[in-house]
């Protein structure tokens, strides 16, 4: 005989609840947050404008059906497109990640954090402009820094200790999770509302990982968190109307989350939500590449300029060892045929062999023009992946957050020449100092892709100034990237 199932509503799920009071009630103070927020903001955007000098991006682009426009629609910065805050926060989230160059956050799951500005900014502007044009204040940048700290936090937070992909699923889950809450809260939603809206968002179909590994790997991948922030901005929209959630969609037996795609495990937390994330965040400055290989790519700069020195070439090498972490074996050590850009830039050999050759590493190395040179995959052959136990425990460090890869060439004959080793990237927060003015610089870069010179000015003149970014109204500031 069957145990009795009790039909009595349950109370929410307590991560929902510290989700939803976190983003409802917490007041962020710290200038650290807001000041690296702001330099985020500006990556993640200079990120956006470089993808779209790819066709394969931009025929994502638009609104689904061809011609629409919205009226007091959100704009999509470096186009000429106005659309709905969904397909808007689509169009901005997949440009922002495609060539995989926006911030990235490492710990028992790994992401990009500022994936979540798709629905941020689209779901900003677009209430902005209505805010206007009936008359109202519309939103400030400070706004969305402010809502770019808190989905950092959530997503960030969640990702210390629990790893989704160990199970098979996406980490795109955590941007449609961070994403609802913050642009739920952002749109004027009730507290039990955003409750609702986040159960919505850990209760719809998850992505499996499937398009980031071989032997599948391919552009999905660079799609699929602006599906993810996009789903997050129409869920926030359904709870609006007053739709029901689901309270233990965590914890409900056998049809909960835990049960059906955690193996019955439930959430483990490091620390309460606070800024720790944003402060922390690690950002791609100098290469477009997957980010446990970072250091790796610096270490082979280094090792092409001393192969120059040393009169010799990529020919003269027998093998080359990476020593290195354990998610970097696990998500990047690929052998085999490359099927693609998006298999190229999840592939470590690939990345080091890159600049071993040509002394560099862009986004457009993972095309196949640059692909089809027989040098790489020949060298690629000759590079293995050995696990350092102490890497792997230093990246797992939350006082270290390291991301090492140490580097050894042998020559035919047996020589060695001395391992180059690099255990922060230069877009660590030890070394922020450093960081900080190549990141501008590769802003100002990216700005000069798409603007002439004046526009160029205006949008680093307010981006460039803490105090006169955070005044600025939402609609006002993406104006400045309209071409």
């Amino acid at each position: 005989m069957s145990a009795h199932i009790s039909n009595v509503r349950p109370q929410h799920d307590k991560v929902l609840v510290d989700i939803v009071d976190y983003v409802v009630k917490y007041r962020i103070t710290g200038r650290l947050a807001y000041d690296t927020a702001r330099n985020c903001l500006i990556d993640t955007l200079g990120c956006g404008l470089e993808a779209l000098e790819y066709p394969a991006c931009t025929k994502l682009m638009g609104p689904i059906v061809p011609g629409t426009v919205v009226p007091n629609g959100a704009k999509v910065p470096g186009t000429q497109f106005q659309l709905d805050p969904i397909q808007a926060a689509f169009n901005i989230g997949a440009m922002i990640r495609w060539l995989d160059f926006n911030d990235t956050w490492l710990a028992a799951e790994w992401g990009h954090p500022s994936d979540n500005l798709g629905g941020i900014l689209a779901t900003a502007d677009w209430l902005s402009r209505n805010a206007v044009a009936a008359g109202k204040k519309p939103l400030v940048m400070k706004d969305v820094l402010t809502a770019m700290i808190k989905a950092h936090e959530i997503q960030g937070c969640i990702a210390l200790e629990n790893s989704f992909n160990k199970v098979g699923l996406d980490h795109v889950v955590l941007v449609k999770v961070a994403s609802t809450a913050v642009v739920a809260e952002m749109m004027g939603l009730t507290r039990d509302e955003i409750l609702n809206a986040v159960s919505l968002a850990w209760v719809d179909g998850q992505s499996l990982r499937t398009y980031r590994h071989s032997p599948n790997t391919g552009s999905r991948k660079s799609w699929a968190a602006g599906d993810a922030t996009s789903r997050a901005v129409r869920l926030a929209l359904i709870a609006k109307t007053g739709e029901m959630g689901y309270p233990s969609v965590l914890t409900a037996k056998t049809w909960g989350f835990y049960d059906v795609l955690f193996k019955g495990k439930p959430f483990e937390f490091q620390r309460k939500y606070g800024s720790y994330v944003m402060e922390n965040v690690l950002f791609k400055i100098s290469f477009p590449a997957e980010f446990h290989s970072q250091t790796a790519v610096e270490a082979a700069m280094t090792l092409h300029q001393q192969l120059a020195k040393a009169g010799k070439s990529v020919d003269d090498i027998e093998k080359i060892t990476i020593r290195t972490h354990e998610a970097c074996i696990r998500i990047i050590d690929k052998k085999g045929p490359l099927a693609n850009p998006a298999d190229r830039d999840h592939c470590i050999q690939y990345m080091v062999a890159v600049p071993l050759i040509y002394g560099r590493l862009t986004a457009g190395d993972y095309e196949d023009s640059i692909a089809q040179d027989p040098r790489i995959d020949k060298l690629r052959d000759k590079i293995v992946c050995v696990e350092d136990p102490q890497y792997t425990k230093d990246y797992h460090d939350p006082d270290k957050r390291s991301i090492a890869n140490a580097l050894t060439i042998q020559f035919k004959g047996g020589k060695k020449m001395a391992e180059v080793e690099v255990e922060y990237p230069i877009g660590h927060k030890s070394r922020r100092k450093d960081g900080i003015p190549l990141l501008e610089a590769k802003f100002r870069t990216n700005l000069a892709r798409k603007f002439p010179a004046k526009q160029q000015k205006a949008i680093l003149d307010v981006s460039l100034d803490q105090k006169a970014l955070e005044a600025m109204p939402v609609n006002e500031y993406v104006d400045l990237y309209v071409i």
